[in-house]
């Protein structure tokens, strides 16, 4: 008579459902990672198109009137007004061809009222010493500035003395406002026109990493076609080793 696996020393068998609940399980996750890694490269896709179809608009002006961020996130703006040197800021940790530097933020006062635009006027080289700030050149003189609109994003900050003094290592709207009392339109102009300052403006175009969720989307989809693969073949092997048991089991009676 066959001996069945329930008699003392068998191995202890699994249950049925647990094989199938895991597979299920695995599908679903890497399904639904593909998924949202799809997600991410559309939403990518629609902010490339807005960057490529903003800087190709006409300017949008900007004046005395609080504007919306959402609006105006990298479209070209304009904006006239007179520079104040005493709201520096210097962004370090900027490189340019290798060089170490600075890029150089400054307040834009809109005349006849109490609005401000952050321009980024560009980069500058810093110096031998690191104590020893650059001198930026300003004019001094109302002036035109056209640009692309920026909303500083998230960051890792180690310590939050991270921006003491004139060099700050990261900036956003609401910190400088809290340092300095101004009233700032929410956004940041990267500043295109030159004012003859010595600053060096050579924006980049924005990597949006489409290709790279792209690339993740296949990788987890890959996952679980693997997934489904292996346990159909498993599966079916176990089906034929049923059937092959069941088969034999009249030669092994007595």
């Amino acid at each position: 008579m066959r001996q069945h696996s329930s008699q003392p020393g068998s191995p202890h068998r699994r249950p049925r459902w647990l094989p199938p609940l895991a597979a299920a399980i695995g599908v679903l996750l890497t399904a639904t990672a593909g998924n949202w890694q799809l997600g991410r490269a559309h939403q990518k896709e629609s902010l490339q198109q807005a960057y490529d179809r903003g800087t190709q608009e006409p300017p949008v002006h900007l004046g005395a009137i609080r504007a919306d961020a959402s609006n105006l996130r990298m479209r070209r703006v304009e904006a006239e007004g007179r520079f104040i040197p005493e709201g520096l800021v210097l962004l370090d940790n900027k490189t340019r061809h290798g060089r170490p530097g600075y890029e150089v933020i400054m307040p834009l006062k809109i005349p006849e009222s109490p609005m401000h635009v952050l321009i980024d006027r560009g980069w500058i080289e810093a110096g031998p010493e690191r104590s020893r700030l650059p001198v930026v050149k300003t004019p001094d003189v109302n002036v035109k500035i056209i640009g692309i609109a920026t909303v500083p994003g998230r960051f890792l900050e180690l310590s939050n003395k991270a921006n003491n003094g004139v060099v700050w290592q990261n900036l956003t709207i609401e910190r400088y406002v809290a340092r300095t009392g101004l009233e700032i339109q929410p956004i940041v102009v990267q500043q295109q026109n030159d004012l003859d300052d010595g600053l060096l403006r050579s924006w980049e175009r924005p990597d949006f990493r489409i290709t790279t969720h792209y690339a993740y989307a296949v990788q987890w989809f890959s996952f679980c076609g693997l997934i489904i693969i292996f346990y159909l073949y498993f599966y079916v092997a176990s089906l034929r080793s049923k059937k092959n048991q069941k088969d034999a089991s009249p030669s092994g009676l007595d």
